[in-house]
């Protein structure tokens, strides 16, 4: 890791760690509460008439719970459709300080939503926490990949999912009927996403704003070289300028990239090809079906309540594990390598979940299932989980970055909503057969990743956008 010190530490720590926090933590946070949250809804929220919802009592619950679940990804694309003018007109620092206005007015609506007998208030809450989330997952990597020496950037980018694979983890222990998964305390747990946002507005405006950004599009050399210095500590700074000063240069002949040229471009055609569909890839894996839903597959494989929660956390916890071993991983074997182990390794778990749940009255396949899910986790977390977060980014000049993490975000969430909505629909009418649409997705997406996408690690930005003007 050589290039970390303390001070550019502090800054991945600033910006990122609460930042992710509240993608992965929102996540997760209705999986374990979610049939004490359905209990209320049916018991005191939903008691009136509302012609607007399904007259079975049932079913506007399992309606509400749906639209509370899948709403939050809604947000995720509004976010990440304003992703590129919240960067260029704020700053990455500044969009990332700014964001966490929604995380308060978020925690206030659903930390209050039992006491005003509101299942609006719920719902509104997790739309705005979403919006939050999806700008958070554009400028967060986008700070990320401008502050990182090339050397460390994989590793860097990869901080990024590791941070949202741990919240996602505490909300589900924070969920537990132990702990605040309890009628009195799930409006708690839910208001909780509020502390982190409150550490973000103290320790980020002790850190520099993206010298990228002060240079290139702000012009500001002088202040764009003192956020470079504080960031490198004792290393000298005069390489990182002279590159950034090459690029800028060769901005002012390109200007800065609109959504309309980004989609009209030939030269950026194929990085923006390859950023959507890693993205596509990411959710349309089946990830988030297992994570949204966790709990529920276990409990359809023979287990317990209790036993489906602990098995979720068990998940959690590869999950996180993982993900810390690939930040390690990342630039030594390289960002095309894990994606295509990792998908593999997917491939093979969907397959394994097929053949396993047409024997769920067998005993020890209850527990065979539990470890394919885990196994399924893991593989997700050794590149894919991670890796399109920061690829993006490295595809792509100062110019046309912004807009290019808009698109991709707004492409993640949408396929993550997708996924979310349809997955229990799809599961009630296929079983376990489900698996097998995810599993032909994953056969496309490796052979795609195989075929197109280029290895970046130790690349310039300038290396590989000369590497794409080479295939065209």
């Amino acid at each position: 890791m050589a290039g970390m010190n303390i001070r550019l530490a502090f800054a991945i720590i600033s910006s990122t760690c609460w930042s992710a926090f509240q993608h992965g933590y929102n996540t997760g946070v209705l999986n374990a509460p979610q049939g004490i949250i359905s209990e209320w809804l049916q018991r005191d929220a939903l008691t009136g008439t509302n012609l607007t919802l399904p007259a079975d009592e049932d079913q506007r619950v399992t309606t509400v719970m749906s639209i509370a679940v899948s709403i939050y990804c809604v947000g995720g694309m509004i976010g990440g459709v304003l992703t590129g003018v919240i960067a260029d007109r704020f700053g990455r620092k500044g969009g990332l300080l700014l964001n966490n206005i929604l995380v308060f007015i978020a925690a206030a609506c659903e930390g209050s939503s039992k006491v005003a007998n509101s299942a609006e208030l719920l719902i509104l809450g997790r739309l705005l926490i979403g919006v939050n989330s999806g700008l958070n997952a554009g400028l967060a990597p986008l700070y990320l990949s401008e502050i990182s020496p090339v050397s460390i950037r994989g590793s860097i980018g990869t901080v990024y999912q590791l941070v949202i694979t741990i919240t996602i983890l505490l909300s589900q222990v924070l969920g537990l009927e132990s702990v605040l998964g309890t009628p009195e305390g799930w409006p708690y747990l839910l208001a909780a996403t509020a502390i982190p946002a409150v550490i973000q507005c103290v320790t980020l405006p002790l850190c520099p704003e993206s010298p990228k950004y002060l240079l290139l599009n702000k012009g500001q050399e002088l202040h764009a070289q003192r956020a470079l210095n504080w960031l490198r500590g004792d290393v000298a700074v005069h390489g990182e300028m002279d590159e950034m000063h090459q690029e800028a240069e060769k901005n002012k002949v390109s200007k800065k990239v609109t959504l309309r040229e980004l989609f009209g471009n030939r030269q950026l055609r194929q990085p923006l090809v390859i950023a959507i569909v890693v993205m596509l890839a990411q959710q349309l894996s089946g990830i988030n079906a297992v994570i949204f839903f966790s709990t529920a597959i276990f409990q359809k494989v023979q287990l317990g309540t209790a036993q489906s929660q602990y098995a979720t956390l068990g998940m959690g916890a590869m999950n996180v594990l993982m993900t810390g071993i690939s930040l390690l991983l990342v630039e030594v074997a390289g960002r095309k390598t894990l994606l295509l182990t990792g998908f593999a390794g997917m491939f093979s778990c969907t397959v394994g979940l097929v053949i396993a749940n047409a024997y769920t009255n067998v005993t020890w396949v209850s527990y065979l299932c539990i470890a394919i899910v885990i196994l399924f986790v893991v593989s997700f977390a050794v590149g894919p989980g991670s890796i399109p977060w920061f690829l993006v980014t490295e595809l792509f000049n100062q110019a046309s970055r912004p807009s290019a993490s808009s698109v991709a975000v707004t492409v993640n969430w949408t396929a993550n909503f997708i996924v979310g909505l349809s997955f229990l629909p799809l599961s009630l009418a296929l079983g376990a057969k489900v698996f097998i649409i995810f599993a032909v997705l994953q056969i496309i997406i490796i052979l795609f990743i195989f075929f197109k996408v280029p290895e970046t690690k130790n690349k310039t930005v300038e290396e590989i956008t000369a590497m794409f003007r080479q295939h065209m």
